[in-house]
């Protein structure tokens, strides 16, 4: 009985009240429409789907970066290492006297042959090539020393001599082929004589 009274006495009190305040919208409720401003319930933020894209993207763009590479090493467009050993032989001539080689010694100083004529002893002496011709240049005021030579073939008899004369330069060059001979000493200011540096 004091279950029903209660619901009674609230229902009257309900009725009270309404009959206190003017009647509105949300007095008469419908049974299946909503009314008036409703808060959206936040849901959850997942991140684990933004991770999994992340690592799926860098495999990916690993494996097409690999990829990449390994074609265009293939076709040739990479400098890859080589796998040759050092090169087998040196190209550079080496100094080696020619007693045969003919050898005409001019004098390019004020000397008026007499330096060349001095050398050109000293070479048959020593047997360092064969004398075919020994005077005055055309010019007596030459300031270096230096062997020349016309022919390519004989650049090893060029510097063997050079380095007996005191280690003279060598120079091919047609222009000073005197006669028949393989090799054109010239003597400048420079010389000072077999077996020493020039200065």
């Amino acid at each position: 009985m004091t279950q029903e009274h209660e619901a009674a006495h609230g229902v009257r009190s309900r009725r009270a009240a309404a009959s206190e305040y003017p009647a509105d919208r949300f007095d008469e409720i419908p049974a299946g429409g909503r009314i008036g401003a409703h808060r959206v319930t936040a849901q959850p933020r997942v991140t684990w789907h933004f991770v999994l894209g992340g690592l799926i993207g860098a495999a990916l763009l690993t494996t097409v970066g690999i990829v990449g590479v390994t074609i265009a090493g293939s076709a040739g467009t990479l400098p890859l290492p080589s796998s040759q050993g050092p090169a087998t032989a040196d190209t550079k001539v080496k100094p080696k006297l020619n007693p045969e080689a003919t050898v005409a010694v001019l004098d390019g100083t004020t000397a008026e042959g007499a330096t060349a004529q001095a050398l050109a002893t000293v070479i048959t002496d020593e047997k360092w090539g064969t004398i075919v011709l020994a005077g005055p240049a055309a010019d007596t005021d030459t300031a270096i020393s230096a062997v020349f030579y016309a022919d390519a073939a004989n650049e090893a008899a060029a510097l063997g001599l050079a380095e007996k004369l005191g280690g003279v330069s060598t120079y091919l060059n047609a222009d000073y082929a005197e006669g028949d001979s393989d090799l054109v000493v010239l003597i400048g200011a420079d010389y000072a004589g077999p077996g020493k540096s020039a200065d």
